[in-house]
């Protein structure tokens, strides 16, 4: 009679941190919860929570992508205020320029 033998084989997967932060960017989590403050039956409080973990990439998938034209953000972006300041100090540039040339 032969014997079998068999050989136990466990499901063992560890990733390490690399792996799980790009998993969880590549997918994106949202953590949300509500804190409630009442007193007697009466509501003093809420703030709501909400967090969102995606790269970029995933959040601009999503629509969500505020800081494309935040200034704070983006160097390229500008306040229309910012853009008029700049259009007025090329003006005054280009007239003390013109006026020191043509003068004698």
């Amino acid at each position: 009679m032969a014997v079998q033998q068999y050989s136990m084989q466990h499901a063992v997967h560890s990733d390490t941190l690399a792996d799980v932060l790009e998993r969880v960017l590549d997918k994106g989590v949202v953590i949300a919860g509500d804190i409630k403050i009442k007193l007697v039956d009466i509501e003093l409080l809420t703030i709501q929570i909400r967090l969102v973990i995606a790269s970029v990439d995933k959040a601009r998938e999503m629509g969500m992508d505020w800081w494309v034209n935040n200034p704070a953000f983006c160097s390229r972006a500008g306040t229309a205020e910012q853009q008029n300041e700049m259009a007025e100090l090329r003006t005054r540039v280009e007239g003390l320029e013109a006026g020191r040339t043509g003068a004698p």
